[in-house]
């Protein structure tokens, strides 16, 4: 069953509830301290968010970026290489 938080719309103080999701929003409820019913609103809360899987943690990236760092760094030599022997033979005609 969730809990939900609920806020005293006079008072600003909150409270937790544990609800059914069928259940309607409360509107109303007991304080905890004179136990008058009193207007609440509903706070909505931040959800934690938990990845699964390779490649969401620091080091899991940092492996794969320095294979691919290193695999793309050979080729951008080979393509300068290459680009630099067109130009020249351009040149020589």
């Amino acid at each position: 069953m969730p809990t939900y938080v609920y806020k005293f719309v006079e008072t600003g103080e909150t409270i937790e509830v544990q609800q059914d999701f069928s259940e309607d929003t409360l509107t109303e409820a007991k304080h905890p301290i004179d136990g008058t019913m009193r207007p609440v609103k509903k706070v909505f809360l931040p959800v934690g968010i938990t990845f699964k899987g390779g490649g969401f943690y620091k080091t899991d990236s940092g492996k794969s970026g320095s294979v691919s760092s290193s695999s793309s760094g050979s080729s951008d030599s080979s393509s300068s290489s290459s680009s630099d022997s067109s130009s020249s033979t351009t040149t020589a005609d």
